[in-house]
């Protein structure tokens, strides 16, 4: 008889996500449990437990979740995970704190898709300003346009300090050279959007953060994408479903919550399945993160297209 496959979800929070237990039970994992408060030096324990207590035929039918909403630590412990194991005790592992892995992957996948589609362009060079560049979505969205070759600014709305220490440490651990500007006062905000190609807006739910005055001032400005699905909208004029339409009044395509949703729903799911060993029976345990976020959001968007 087979076993049952099993997702151990990791979380530093109090609480685990709902919808990655949903998510997870969707992709079809039979059993779902959950671990939170989670600190970093316990992640060995917890991966060691898991992969040792079940034989070899067991460890091919179980994975390990990552939560939580600190993108660095979810990193840190995604990579614990990976060195508590050795073959032939492994399991795959897949980190998506608050979503934001895949959540960033799908608006960065949408932004450079429809960059191509309307204009012709890539990534590469092109100005990319993150509003809300300090939380999870806004962070990871600059680190993954960053290595698509984008000149990222992480627009620092309350302090300049705390933005430009946290991109000293991602362009060091990235290899990439983002830089912060002053998004706190009216004046540097429209002097950032006079600057910007492509605005990501990741900002807190139910604020605005750009006018259609504001993007009256972005003559540069070809695509902006808005995680913000609570109104008022993070962006004026950008509807949560809108993929890649034109904003009245202006040449400015925007991308909203929903559709970004959509794709980033996707991605989850299937990187989610891809764990699962009925699936995959031959292949190495997978270590999934951001990068595979996007390489596959890119591929399903390709595929659909």
């Amino acid at each position: 008889m087979e076993k049952a496959s099993i997702l151990h979800l990791f979380t530093a929070a109090k609480n685990a996500s709902p919808f990655d237990v949903n998510m997870a039970y969707d992709a079809g994992f039979d059993k779902i449990t959950t671990y939170t408060n989670v600190t970093l030096s316990e992640v060995v324990g917890l991966t060691q437990d898991a992969i040792f207590s079940r034989g070899l035929s067991g460890v091919k039918r179980e994975a390990i979740f990552i939560g939580g909403r600190d993108i660095d630590l979810a990193t840190q412990m995604l990579a614990a995970t990976k060195k508590a194991m050795f073959a032939p005790f492994a399991c795959s592992a897949f980190a998506d704190p608050s979503g934001a892995f895949t959540t960033a992957a799908a608006m960065i996948a949408k932004v450079e898709f429809h960059l191509k589609s309307h204009f012709g362009e890539g990534l590469t060079g092109k100005t990319l300003s993150v509003f809300g560049a300090t939380g999870p979505v806004g962070s990871c969205s600059a680190i993954i346009a960053a290595q698509q070759g984008a000149t990222v600014q992480l627009v620092a709305y309350n302090s300049i300090a705390e933005a430009e220490a946290k991109a000293a440490a991602w362009n060091a651990q990235y290899g990439v050279n983002m830089v912060v500007v002053d998004g706190t006062t009216e004046a540097g905000k429209l002097q950032v959007l006079a600057q910007a190609e492509i605005v990501i807006c990741a900002a807190a739910a139910g604020i605005q953060v750009i006018s259609q005055e504001h993007l009256a001032h972005a003559k540069l400005l070809k695509i902006v994408a808005d995680v913000n699905a609570v109104a008022p909208m993070g962006v004026q004029g950008v509807g949560v479903n809108d993929d890649g339409v034109l904003i009245a009044g202006t040449q400015v395509y925007g991308i909203g919550a929903i559709a970004i949703g959509q794709l980033k729903y996707q991605t989850q799911h299937q990187l989610l399945k891809q764990m699962l060993a009925a699936d995959q029976p031959f292949e190495k345990p997978k270590y999934l993160e951001f990068i595979a976020a996007f390489k596959l959001a890119r591929e399903l968007l390709k595929s659909h297209s």
